[in-house]
C-alpha cells in the first residue's frame, strides 16, 4: 500500500523518484506535518500551478510548455518547472505560447475544475496565486501517511 500511494503521487505529478525524495526530506524538516507539507510543496510547483490553472491538458504538458519558455511567472519568461509559486504570484503565458493548440484547447476546456488558491483572468489569460494551498485540495485521492510510512523506513 505505501509503495502504491507514492507511485501515485510520482505518477500524477510528473516527479522522478529523486525530486520526491529531495521534497519528503524537505517536508520533513518543516515543523507542519510531514503528509500535509509534502502535498503543499507538490502542489506549489509551477508545472502543476500552469496545469491547474488549465493552461495545459495534463501536467506533462504543463511541465513542457514550462521548459520550452511558453509561461510567464510575474511577467519574466522562465524554463524551471519546480520553482515553487507563492501567493500574490502570477503565470500567464507568452504570445507565442497562447496560438500552441494545445493550450488554446485547455483553456477552453480546462481537464480539472480551477483550484481556490488560484484565481483565474479570462480577459488577460493569467492566474494569481491567491494563498498558499492545503493538503485536503490535492485533485485525487491519496493517503499520504502511507507515503510518509514509505518514506520513514528508507531515508
Amino acid at each position: 500500500m505505501q509503495l502504491i500511494e507514492k507511485q501515485k503521487l510520482r505518477f500524477n505529478y510528473g516527479l522522478t523518484e529523486s525530486q520526491i525524495q529531495r521534497l519528503f526530506r524537505e517536508a520533513k524538516r518543516d515543523k507542519a506535518p510531514t503528509g500535509e507539507k509534502l502535498l503543499e510543496l507538490l502542489e506549489r510547483r509551477l508545472d502543476n500551478a500552469v496545469f491547474r490553472a488549465g493552461f495545459a491538458p495534463t501536467a506533462v504538458a504543463a511541465r513542457q510548455l514550462v521548459r520550452h519558455k511558453h509561461v510567464l511567472l510575474n511577467g519574466r519568461s522562465v524554463n524551471i518547472p519546480s520553482i515553487r509559486v507563492r501567493p500574490g504570484d502570477r503565470i500567464a503565458l507568452t504570445e507565442k505560447g497562447r496560438k500552441i493548440p494545445v493550450a488554446l484547447e485547455s483553456l477552453a476546456e480546462p481537464a480539472l475544475s480551477r483550484p481556490e488558491w488560484l484565481s483565474f483572468d479570462e480577459a488577460a489569460c493569467a492566474a494569481t496565486v491567491t494563498r498558499t494551498p492545503s493538503a485536503d485540495e490535492v485533485p485525487f485521492p491519496v493517503e499520504v501517511q502511507h507515503v510518509v510510512e514509505y518514506y520513514a523506513v528508507r531515508l
